[in-house]
């Protein structure tokens, strides 16, 4: 290939569509205030500290120098797919919504959100490693801990989480289930501002909607799609049951019965969020592996 032709590809690659971004900016980033409103004051303060080593990263067309910004983070460097295309695997882990679930399988070598977490994790607790290692490994946990509360990064239906699935949301035609999933209906379900999910939640909150571990989190999102995103998509009380259209649409309805179960979604992500970062800044912290409800 000669030289010519070798920066064509790589301007190519470089202006290429970003992919999909997980959960919208909107979404993930109201995990992430949702976690900042609820850990303590030290570990706000921590988070500030690693934000600062944010140059070191090398990403200025994608900036971390917010919590807000570590949600979106991930996605946001995926547009470097020369550098950054080998995370790709890590947004998700889907399983078939009409086999049993199993939290071990499609995840070699790691490469899936569930795994992620936990590496990220155990990275940030860290203190001994580079500021800007452990800044890196917060990103890729808050925006991971979001990934894996959608429904569709978690339920399958040969259909690659829904993206092979044309629906329309309402009057709106030409999105796929899971872009519906992943922008407007989760939109709409934190938007009410008589009901605002950032806020300080009380102790019996975050025992209701926190706890469990990321292949918890990852069977009540493949448990939601089974029972709720996939039949009434398709108005079907048994989607296993012969081969599902590759177009529907989701009707006022459907989308009014969707809100809570998307809302309830973010709310546990943001919780979630929280306590992972209080277990990884806290002296001597508790392995999120070990954590039960």
């Amino acid at each position: 290939m000669n030289i010519a032709a070798l920066l064509a590809g790589l301007a190519a690659l470089l202006l290429a569509p970003s992919p999909a971004q997980a959960w919208g900016f909107y979404a993930h980033g109201k995990t992430a205030e949702i976690a900042e409103a609820n850990v303590s004051p030290q570990v706000r303060a921590k988070i500030r500290r690693l934000l600062r080593s944010e140059k070191a990263l090398g990403t200025p067309e994608c900036p971390l120098r917010t919590l807000q910004d570590a949600a979106v983070w991930p996605d946001c460097v995926r547009r470097e797919g020369w550098r950054w295309g080998y995370t790709a695997a890590w947004h998700y882990r889907t399983a078939p919504i009409c086999q049993a679930f199993n939290p071990r399988a499609n995840c070699a070598g790691g490469n899936c959100v569930t795994a992620q977490i936990l590496r990220a994790h155990r990275i940030l607790a860290d203190e001994s490693l580079p500021d800007a290692v452990r800044l890196e490994a917060l990103a890729f946990m808050v925006h991971f801990a979001g990934d894996v509360h959608m429904p569709l990064h978690s339920g399958d239906n040969e259909d690659r989480g829904g993206n092979d699935r044309e629906a329309d949301y309402g009057i709106k035609p030409g999105l796929n289930l899971h872009s519906i999933w992943d922008g407007p209906l989760a939109e709409r379900a934190i938007s009410d501002p008589a009901d605002p999910v950032v806020r300080r939640y009380t102790p019996a909150e975050r025992a209701e909607l926190g706890g469990g571990t990321p292949d918890d989190w990852g069977r009540e999102s493949w448990e939601t799609a089974r029972s709720f995103v996939y039949p009434t998509a398709f108005d079907t009380d048994a989607p296993c049951d012969g081969e599902l259209p590759n177009k529907t649409a989701l009707s006022q309805e459907d989308i009014i019965r969707g809100v809570p179960i998307a809302k309830r979604r973010v709310q546990q992500a943001g919780l979630r969020i929280a306590d992972l970062l209080e277990s990884a800044f806290a002296p001597g912290p508790l392995k999120i592996e070990e954590r039960r409800r």
